[in-house]
């Protein structure tokens, strides 16, 4: 069922979008090293808490307090009790709250429980991403995502159309849902006002993504591309969905600080006028 909420609604900072950081803005052209060169600035535990602790230094000082944690930063493949304790402490002095874990969970019931007992460490209950294993195991997924109490919202990449992502999800609907990402629904030349639509009574999370022209992903600030952000914006309003909205903007070339700035500025004016209407 569609996630709903009191409004103000909450206003989350994707981690992933300083995927180039670690690596070097404009050091490479497609996601795997970036990726590759994250975890491994991450995962040494002498050095965690100082990475972890300055970004979100970094976020919380662009006026954001919620976060989707993306697993490079935090990974369940090498996330240790050190490392989340470090985190947990992190998060609890800086006042931020992890609303989603986001990222591959991998291709096994084995990966999806480790991905979910990371979850369950951080007191998070929603993992929105991609994951090999909803494809090929979806009871045995669903399974895990019962026994630890985590609902998975699937991410849309490669699916054409959302009855792709309904076909995927099936009908377990209390721990499997959608996660819309408006950038890849205009990758793919699909209409993301439509598609959260279609989707709007399994939708656990949105991501609120603009990319430059259909038939490719370069990501970039919020209405100078084809996914009509705005839009996404009003539809889910429309639809009743109250729950987090996250802003990612995640360049290989640029720091993306200053653009998600002023993404942030946009869509808290938007639902700010939107609240003035309904009560004038």
């Amino acid at each position: 069922m569609t996630v709903r909420a009191t409004p103000p609604f909450a206003i989350s900072f994707m981690s992933a979008n300083y995927v180039a950081k670690e690596l070097g803005y404009g050091a490479a052209t497609e996601w795997g090293p970036f990726d590759a060169a994250t975890n491994a600035a991450f995962e040494p535990l002498e050095t965690f808490a100082g990475g972890f602790d300055d970004l979100l230094a970094t976020i919380t000082g662009i006026g954001f307090d919620t976060i989707d944690l993306w697993f490079a930063h935090l990974n369940w493949r090498w996330a240790s009790p050190e490392h989340v304790a470090l985190a947990r402490e992190a998060l609890a002095r800086r006042d931020v709250r992890v609303v989603s874990l986001a990222g591959s969970v991998g291709a096994t019931t084995d990966e999806l429980a480790a991905a979910c007992r990371l979850a369950n460490d951080l007191d998070v209950d929603l993992v929105a991403g991609v994951g090999e294993v909803v494809h090929r195991a979806r009871e045995g997924a669903v399974a895990v995502l019962r026994e630890h109490g985590v609902r998975f919202g699937l991410e849309n990449h490669p699916e054409k159309t959302p009855q792709e992502v309904l076909d995927t999800i099936g009908d377990d609907a209390d721990v499997l849902g959608a996660t819309v990402d408006t950038g890849w629904w205009a990758t793919q030349a699909y209409d993301p006002v439509a598609a959260i639509g279609e989707l709007s009574e399994r939708l656990f999370h949105v991501h609120l993504k603009d990319v430059e022209e259909p038939g490719t992903h370069v990501s970039c600030m919020h209405g100078e591309g084809c996914a009509n952000v705005a839009g996404c914006v009003e539809k889910v309003l429309a639809i009743g969905y109250a729950g987090p909205l996250s802003i990612e903007h995640e360049p290989y070339d640029r720091d993306p600080t200053a653009e998600c700035v002023r993404m942030l500025a946009r869509i808290r004016a938007q639902l700010a006028a939107t609240e003035v209407g309904r009560r004038g």
